[in-house]
């Protein structure tokens, strides 16, 4: 039995003692589709008829100005405006987005601001209106350059729609992030090769490659695919390794490489326990607030959420994180990180002590999955291999 957590930042009142607050971003999520994708367990819906953007805008503009006393005060530093499918907005709707953004919330000059694409989505005056609203990083869903494998994963776009999409955002972005995933059904160590050569030779700032999962309550879990063997997996994520940096990106989490200077800033504040305020249906948030860390999730179908966003209670459910969870959501994050983190970033994110995960950090040690020394905690590259049995090792015993 590993020993329980001291935690001397604990106040007489139950509560925590935060010296400094984590930065904050803002999510935004838009939770339409063209189609629901049959490998896709992100909240979202296929929609017919036209967004209702006007109804909407204004359901996130309630949600937002309710959320307001949690956040006061505060800056925000990157917002990312996520889905279901973002692109099926006007540049119009995104434009007023940010101008409510901007007039609501203390956003820091550099703020990083991304939108999702999806390239059956595209035209050329879409994306540039986007640019011109004020959006400075695009992430498009390619996902293959491979027309069969397009096809498997339901997409709603084609090869040559996919090319095109990435030659427009090209030509209005510098920042510029690439979705694809690997280990396809069929798919082969050379279709791999070719979807990565597609992708870098359009020297995007950023690309996110990930492995197909099969999760609960999909299309793909109630109909399993035929996907490739634990060998020719790893012979592919060995492919990855060498392509990426050859071509001059980072490795820099488990599914992210990214030219110097070109890590996703939003992305980064998730792993590192920063703090987010989600809006939108089904957006979910993590504040620390009051010497204490509490979790919101937004009611997840959209005429509820609009209905009840205009009644100014938007959150369906929220809870406070209790002290023994804040260490392990910490380290399920941070360990994502291949240069993991400061061991002082702990305490300043958590309010616990070091001391109270030592026992679970000798075990890491001990097993080969993690290095640590005064300066840094990270995962070995075993660690990185077996990423979930080491986050496993910090989970509150029972």
């Amino acid at each position: 039995m590993l020993i329980p957590p001291r935690v001397p930042n604990r106040r007489e009142d139950g509560l925590l003692h935060f010296d400094l607050l984590p930065p904050l971003s803002l999510y935004v999520h838009i939770p339409w589709c063209v189609k629901k994708c049959p490998y896709c367990d992100f909240y979202s819906h296929a929609i017919s008829s036209a967004v209702p953007e006007e109804r909407y805008l204004t359901a996130l503009e309630q949600d937002l100005e309710a959320s307001l006393p949690l956040i006061k005060g505060r800056q925000v530093s990157t917002v990312f405006i996520g889905g279901g499918t973002p692109s099926l907005l006007s540049g119009d709707a995104i434009n007023k987005l940010l101008v409510i953004l901007r007039n609501k919330l203390l956003l820091t000059p550099d703020v990083e601001i991304t939108l999702e694409a999806n390239p059956g989505t595209f035209d050329d005056d879409k994306i540039k209106a986007y640019r011109e609203a004020g959006v400075n990083r695009l992430s498009i869903g390619i996902q293959s350059f491979n027309q069969k494998h397009l096809d498997i994963l339901g997409r709603i776009h084609d090869v040559n729609q996919a090319k095109r999409a990435v030659e427009i955002a090209m030509t209005h972005f510098d920042n510029v992030n690439l979705d694809l995933m690997y280990a396809l059904p069929h798919q082969t160590k050379d279709d791999l090769d070719a979807d990565l050569t597609m992708a870098i030779s359009y020297d995007p700032a950023h690309l996110s490659l990930y492995q197909l999962t099969i999760e609960q309550n999909t299309y793909f879990a109630f109909n399993p695919p035929d996907l490739p063997d634990e060998d020719t997996v790893a012979d592919m994520q060995d492919m990855i390794e060498m392509m990426t940096a050859t071509a001059g990106y980072e490795h820099y989490e488990v599914s992210a490489y990214a030219k110097p200077g070109r890590a996703c800033r939003h992305n980064i504040n998730y792993w590192l326990f920063g703090d987010y305020l989600g809006i939108g249906s089904g957006a979910h948030s993590k504040i620390t607030v009051d010497g204490k860390v509490i979790r919101q999730t937004r009611f997840e179908q959209p005429p509820t959420y609009m209905l009840e966003a205009g009644k100014g209670r938007a959150v369906d459910e929220e809870f406070t994180l209790s002290h023994e969870d804040l260490g392990f959501e910490f380290m399920l994050n941070a360990l994502r990180l291949t240069k993991g983190f400061y061991p002082e970033m702990f305490e300043e994110r958590t309010a616990l002590p070091l001391d109270s995960i030592r026992p679970y950090l000798k075990q890491a040690e001990k097993r080969g999955l993690l290095y640590r020394d005064p300066t840094i905690i990270r995962p070995t590259e075993k660690g990185m291999l077996f990423l979930n049995d080491l986050q496993q090792i910090f989970l509150p015993d029972e």
